[in-house]
């Protein structure tokens, strides 16, 4: 009689055991050696789909407005529209128009930007370098006249506002410029950044019209691939946390936008009416880095107080003061009626993504940092929680104060000596 061969014989299992070891030990170190290979191959497959990744990030970004737009105006009209024909229900020319009105809303915020914003931010900028010796003259003879009765404080503070001169000096006539230049004026060493730039643009918009035309055939396409890879159960589960993730990245980033928009205009009413120099460009500045949570307002004050500094010392102050002011009713008051709970975890989490995401990818890393792990934490605290119940432990975090130890037999949770139930018995015993 042939016997059958058995797999679970004792040598056998550990021989191919040290050969998968060694085999993915080797395919591992091969890996370490090729990294920069495929590190370069991974960015050119990236260079290659950047139309197509601008055209997703468009579509995640104005496929809410492109919904809300059918559901309240479009589709409304196109069904009076249509109401005498019975063949046609205007659903395809109410999402027509919706993707169109979208798309020209970005658009025309696009070109806000280009042509209003960046011409200014380069004028104000130019006037800093050209003006910049007259500005270190007036902060100068202003510390002179406060510190006159202390010299050697005096000394210290010019030297360092010499410094400080010059420094401003070369980097904003090397550096910024130059770069601003680049875009404003298209000169040569800029054409082929500013014509890659509007190719990926005008290919991602396009993309993002064909992909918001039919968005629902998109999801539904996905949702049959998911459920034809996977089980049931682990697909409703990837779906659940794709929608979670969904939710928190546009409740952080819609929130952060219309934030920031509004601190931004309220600088400048604030600006103009006080006569701050270089009022939009101080704006731009606060508005833009008071995207980034926590240290936002840290990032902005500093250049922005530098520039009014040296036009006029006192208007600096003033403006420090206005943005504290600003800050505290900001992320007391607009902050938390505009983006709620979105977060949902500590400040010291907050501040530990951003420094993370910071410095792992540098301004996306602090733009995005505290999204992502927001979902991070999410999931893991999800599968802490699962497994406590499964232990038939308690889920909650209140639960563990004062906590000593856990009986292993009977789960009983044991408060540490003069607090929580013990403390509360011993006072009921007293009284008695």
């Amino acid at each position: 009689m042939r016997r059958r061969f058995r797999w679970d014989k004792k040598y056998l299992y550990w021989g191919v055991t040290a050969f998968c070891v060694i085999a993915v030990s080797i395919l591992f170190f091969m890996a370490l050696n090729y990294i920069p290979a495929i590190g370069s191959a991974i960015g050119s497959l990236f260079r290659i789909l950047s139309p197509f990744i601008w055209g997703l990030v468009l579509t995640y970004l104005l496929a809410p407005l492109m919904k809300r737009l059918e559901k309240s105006i479009f589709l409304p009209l196109t069904k009076r529209l249509f109401r005498k024909n019975k063949k046609k229900s205007g659903k395809r020319l109410a999402r027509a128009l919706s993707v169109l009105v979208s798309e020209i809303i970005l658009i025309a915020i696009l070109t806000l930007l280009v042509y209003l914003i960046i011409p200014q931010l380069y004028s104000s900028i130019e006037t800093i370098v050209s003006n910049s010796n007259t500005y270190i003259n007036v902060v100068s003879t202003w510390v002179e006249k406060r510190l006159a009765d202390y010299p050697e404080i005096e000394n210290y503070v010019s030297n360092a506002l010499d410094n400080f001169n010059e420094g401003l000096i070369d980097w904003l006539k090397d550096t910024v410029l130059p770069g601003l230049g680049n875009i404003v004026s298209n000169v040569a060493g800029g054409v082929y950044v500013f014509l890659r730039g509007v190719y990926n643009l005008v290919i991602g918009i396009i993309v993002s019209v064909y992909i918001l035309s039919t968005l629902e055939r998109f999801k539904a396409g996905f949702k049959r691939l998911m459920y034809c890879i996977f089980t049931v159960e682990a697909a409703d589960k990837l779906f659940e946390g794709i929608r979670f993730t969904d939710s928190t990245f546009m409740g952080f980033i819609s929130g952060k936008l219309l934030d920031s928009a509004i601190i931004g205009l309220i600088c400048y009413i604030f600006c103009a009416i006080t006569n701050m120099p270089y009022a939009l460009l101080v704006s731009v500045i606060i508005g833009v880095t008071n995207i980034v949570p926590f240290f936002g307002p840290f990032i902005g004050a500093i250049p922005s107080g530098l520039i009014i500094l040296l036009t006029n010392p006192v208007k600096c102050l003033i403006f420090v003061i206005f943005i504290i002011i600003l800050q505290q009713i900001d992320g007391n008051i607009i902050g938390p009626k505009i983006l709620g709970n979105s977060t949902g975890i500590s400040g010291f989490w907050v501040m530990f993504s951003i420094i993370l995401g910071a410095g792992l990818f540098k301004f996306w890393g602090m733009l995005l940092g505290v999204p992502v792990f927001v979902v991070i934490y999410t999931l893991i605290d999800n599968m802490v929680k699962r497994k406590l119940a499964r232990s038939d432990l308690p889920v909650e975090t209140e639960e563990y104060f004062d906590l000593d130890r856990i009986d292993p037999v009977t789960r009983e949770m044991v408060k540490k000596p003069g607090t929580g139930e013990t403390a509360e018995r011993k006072t009921k015993t007293d009284q008695e």
